[in-house]
């Protein structure tokens, strides 16, 4: 069985005293609502890799929340298991320059919205998840 890694954020901002809002990234090759990740390179760890490509598809800088690192696995084909490592990043800077060969549309939504939006029950886990993190004080400077 081949294995991969890729290693990814959810973006949020935060505006007002409003829920925070997530970005999602509309993936051009699979259709599908989702957030910014991939594979991580040689000699990078985790956390680079997620920064790295959150600026790629997304032109964002973002600061990682401590405590937040959630892993997913699925099988994207037979014979290949892939392991994605999601952080969940706040992004101070929220205009988005897309990377137009990959990523097709981008969209801030507001915590349920995103929630209906995502195509994947993963990702849905995802957003929950953070949700959580986020409104239990996990990060009350932001």
């Amino acid at each position: 069985m081949k294995r991969e890694k890729s290693c990814g954020a959810l973006v949020y901002r935060k505006k007002d005293d409003k829920q925070p809002e997530l970005l999602l990234i509309k993936h051009r090759f699979g259709g599908h609502w989702s957030f910014p990740k991939g594979h991580v390179e040689a000699g990078e760890n985790e956390v680079e890799t997620a920064l790295r490509e959150v600026g790629e598809e997304t032109g964002l800088r973002i600061d990682l929340l401590d405590g937040f690192r959630e892993c997913v696995e699925y099988y994207p084909k037979p014979n290949v298991k892939k392991q994605v490592v999601y952080f969940l990043g706040y992004a101070a800077d929220d205009r988005v320059h897309k990377q137009d060969e990959e990523v097709s549309e981008v969209k801030w939504l507001a915590l349920d919205d995103a929630l209906n939006a995502v195509t994947f029950k993963n990702d849905k886990n995802l957003i929950s998840r953070a949700k959580s993190f986020l409104m239990n004080g996990q990060s009350q400077d932001r």
